[in-house]
């Protein structure tokens, strides 16, 4: 687990923090577009609520005084001093949110809600972090790139269709809250964003996430081709009338991609 930051340092600090572009740093600042971000976050009695890069603390003061739990990860040495001074009862946990140990910091049987500003440039990575340790979460609040959560939401047939849709919709609900504009950010980025919220109550897979994840990754590595080529490398057996592989990826909904994946975990084509 990452270090717990405890030290001082001047009051007002925070706001003359400049954003760092190697961390992919943009920092809220718009009043209103805080308030609406946490109208959207819904923390059942007894739970807590996971910040995501706090950065300099815009979003987390209203998190603070809303909710009586709150847990922020942040990477950057810089803010952790004036976070801790700011807000006290925060729990704050210096560590690279792709190297967290999830396990650990979810602690059993306890609701826990995640928000956050996601840099864009690992949102995919935190995204599936996220999916993969579905069971001990409740539901996740999330700014992402415009681009990015059309892909979460996107139906079968359509050109943003892919990896990231199947896995999002077979693991979770998600829904498209409201986009916000480049101008709540210091510095503006150069595209739109949107909050999407993920809720985990979807029933538990007929198949593994590791298998489900081979088979959808390999249909989709050559999404040009008939799923009857494209998946051949696992073995499948296209005469199956259970599914037809005469289509392209982009055409087969994520319930059929979780039958095939648990059909092939019973054959023991895939381990």
């Amino acid at each position: 687990m990452g270090v717990f930051c405890l030290c001082n340092r001047k009051e007002g600090a925070l706001s003359k923090i400049h954003p760092k572009k190697s961390l992919g740093q943009h920092f809220l600042h718009d009043q209103r577009v805080i308030h609406k971000i946490v109208d959207a976050v819904s923390v059942p009695e007894g739970g807590r609520v996971v910040e995501i890069g706090p950065g300099t603390g815009s979003l987390t003061g209203e998190l603070v005084r809303r909710f009586d739990r709150v847990t922020a990860i942040e990477i950057d040495r810089r803010v952790m001093a004036d976070l801790r001074e700011k807000y006290p009862d925060l729990e704050l946990i210096q560590e690279d949110v792709l190297k967290v140990d999830w396990d650990r910091l979810l602690r059993k049987g306890e609701p826990v809600t995640v928000v956050g500003n996601l840099p864009y440039y690992i949102t995919s990575q935190i995204l599936f972090s996220l999916l993969e340790h579905r069971n001990r979460l409740e539901s996740a609040v999330i700014m992402m790139q415009k681009e990015v959560a059309a892909r979460l939401v996107s139906p079968p047939g359509t050109k943003a269709y892919g990896i990231l849709s199947v896995q999002t919709q077979l693991m979770s609900r998600p829904e498209l809250l409201f986009d916000i504009g480049p101008g709540a950010f210091t510095p503006p980025p150069s595209v739109t964003s949107s909050l999407v919220q993920l809720t985990f109550d979807r029933p538990s897979l007929m198949c593994s996430d590791q298998s489900l994840k081979r088979v959808v990754r390999t249909a989709f590595q050559q999404r040009r081709k008939k799923l009857s080529n494209s998946l051949a490398p696992l073995g499948i057996m296209p005469e199956d009338p259970r599914f037809d592989y005469s289509l392209r990826a982009e055409r087969w909904d994520p319930a059929l991609y979780e039958k095939l994946t648990a059909r092939l975990e019973q054959d023991g084509t895939i381990a």
